[in-house]
């Protein structure tokens, strides 16, 4: 990857259009991948008014049609790496399946292009390691794609953590009642690829494989390994961000899983995953995090302090040394036991627009207002990243260098953290 000559000073000046003399002044945007979640990126960070969308890119012409219908003037192609190539362009989001989001991310980079990516930030540790290198050594900002982490629930809930409401966290349980899995073998049958869908291109980095009708594309494509990262990559990111950030945890020191070893083409359910981590300050010495998706829930000596009529499907159950406090993803943070905590009024949170706040970070060369921005998402994304090797090498406990980016105590489970690319898709350059 080609280097770069760095300058720490703002605002950041791109090499583009936003440079003096553009008729618009606006940041050129392009997105790729323009169906489902990438609609909502491309609306959300098209509406900001020192946003000018130039290009998009996505590989079901279906998709492209229907962007065209209402995104006139904008150049649309099937090639990511062509639009890259061919337009000027400031900032770029990136809305794909999991597979794709590293070589995408990095050659976005490498061409000095700022990017806002979807969740998770990568499919590997070792992406997750290139990527904050890549962003530091290029001088781009990079914004993660987990909305809730500027939403008033989770800015909320790090306030009631750090506040030590409930005192010492002395253990977490973060669930999901998704299950993203399959324990069935890769059918044995190929179908006709429809026209329109450049399937290689779809493939990306991905191993060479045959069609399957609605197995891969347009949403199954999370349980298979090779291209989504099960329930765990997929909800990971947002379920664990307010304990993430409100505990101030860094690497876990070890992890480990009780789940079945999924196939070699798919993810499985209902999965269950413990980490141990280093304490803070907002922890006992030590803190153990658990994982569990599908039917799973926590313990009922802890959900049984919760009241009827209140719903957690989605969360994470924090264990004080003072109380209980539940982490509703999507809704408002509550403290258990309730009457123990009458009264109580949390603090008043300006509201904060996550693909706003990347656009201003990139106008103002100030990081410091993103909630995702990538030396956070990065290391988040890792130890989630991290779970999935433990299922993969269950019920063994693997030992974690994080400076070493090493599993000490299982050379096998060293390979699932760095992946290599198919042939002919290579991470392009400046």
């Amino acid at each position: 990857m080609a280097g770069a000559s760095l300058m720490a000073t703002a605002p950041f000046i791109s090499r583009h259009s936003w440079a003096a003399g553009s008729p618009m002044q606006k940041l050129q945007y392009a997105g790729i991948g323009v169906g489902g979640r990438g609609a909502y990126d491309i609306n959300s960070i098209s509406a900001h008014k020192k946003v000018h969308m130039v290009a998009a890119a996505d590989v079901d012409s279906d998709a492209r049609k229907k962007l065209a219908a209402k995104a006139i003037g904008v150049k649309i192609f099937s090639d990511w790496r062509e639009m890259l190539q061919a337009t000027d362009i400031d900032i770029v989001s990136v809305s794909t399946p999991d597979h794709m989001h590293g070589i995408m991310a990095l050659s976005a980079m490498n061409m000095g292009k700022h990017v806002y990516v979807q969740k998770p930030l990568a499919q590997t540790v070792g992406e997750c390691r290139a990527m904050q290198k890549s962003a530091k050594r290029n001088n781009v900002i990079v914004q993660m794609g987990t909305q809730g982490a500027s939403s008033f629930n989770d800015r909320m809930a790090v306030e009631l953590v750090q506040g030590q409401f409930i005192g010492k966290v002395t253990e977490a349980w973060v669930f999901c009642g998704k299950s993203w899995g399959d324990k069935n073998p890769l059918p044995n049958r190929e179908d006709p690829v429809p026209e329109g869908l450049d399937w290689d291109g779809w493939l990306g980095v991905g191993k060479k494989r045959a069609y399957i009708e609605k197995y891969y594309h347009p949403k199954n494509w999370r349980k298979r390994q090779g291209f989504g990262t099960g329930t765990l990559g997929d909800m990971g990111c947002h379920i664990f961000n307010a304990m993430y950030r409100g505990l101030a945890l860094t690497s876990p020191k070890r992890v480990r899983s009780s789940t079945p070893v999924p196939n070699q083409y798919n993810w499985t359910g209902n999965e269950r995953v413990e980490y141990d981590f280093p304490g803070s300050k907002y922890t006992n010495d030590d803190l153990k995090v658990f994982w569990l998706s599908g039917k799973q829930r926590p313990p009922k000596e802890l959900t049984g302090h919760i009241p009827e009529g209140i719903k957690y499907r989605f969360g994470c159950l924090l264990k004080g040394d003072q109380g209980l406090l539940l982490l509703r993803h999507g809704s408002s943070p509550v403290l258990l036991p309730a009457k123990k905590f009458v009264g109580v009024r949390p603090k008043k949170l300006k509201p904060i627009g996550h693909h706003e706040a990347f656009i201003n970070a990139v106008l103002d060369g100030n990081r410091k207002q993103l909630l995702s921005p990538i030396d956070y998402a990065a290391p988040m994304t890792e130890f989630i990243l991290l779970g999935n090797i433990a299922m993969q090498h269950s019920p063994n406990w693997l030992e974690w260098d994080a400076k070493q980016a090493l599993i000490t105590n299982h050379t096998n489970a060293n390979r699932n953290i760095h992946r290599t690319y198919r042939t002919g898709w290579e991470i392009m350059e400046g």
